[in-house]
């Protein structure tokens, strides 16, 4: 149940930072910082970090309790990522994406 929590968490969070019209005028441009800025408009890669940041406050939260090491870190970034992209390509505002 830990993970089912974290995957719908990393992948709203995800979702907020990624295409949330509330960040649009803080959200940097893909060309920022020599493409750095692509980060901010990609699910995957977005994914990645918000697992770290879950991963990094999961002692102060109830919802999930993983292990305090860089393996698990790294593993749920990576878990993070993959839930955060295959969600958003199999849902967008229109609904369920088929085909």
């Amino acid at each position: 149940m830990d993970l089912l929590w974290f995957c719908l968490a990393s992948y709203g969070i995800t979702q907020i930072i990624v295409y949330g019209t509330i960040f649009n005028k803080i959200r940097p441009s893909k060309d920022w910082l020599n493409g750095f800025g692509e980060l901010f408009h990609c699910p995957m890669c977005m994914g990645f970090w918000v697992g770290l940041l879950l991963w990094s406050i999961n002692p102060y939260t109830q919802l999930f309790s993983f292990d305090y090491s860089p393996i698990t870190a790294f593993l749920l970034g990576c878990v993070s990522s993959g839930t955060s992209y295959v969600l958003s390509i199999a849902f967008d505002d229109d609904g369920i994406q088929i085909g």
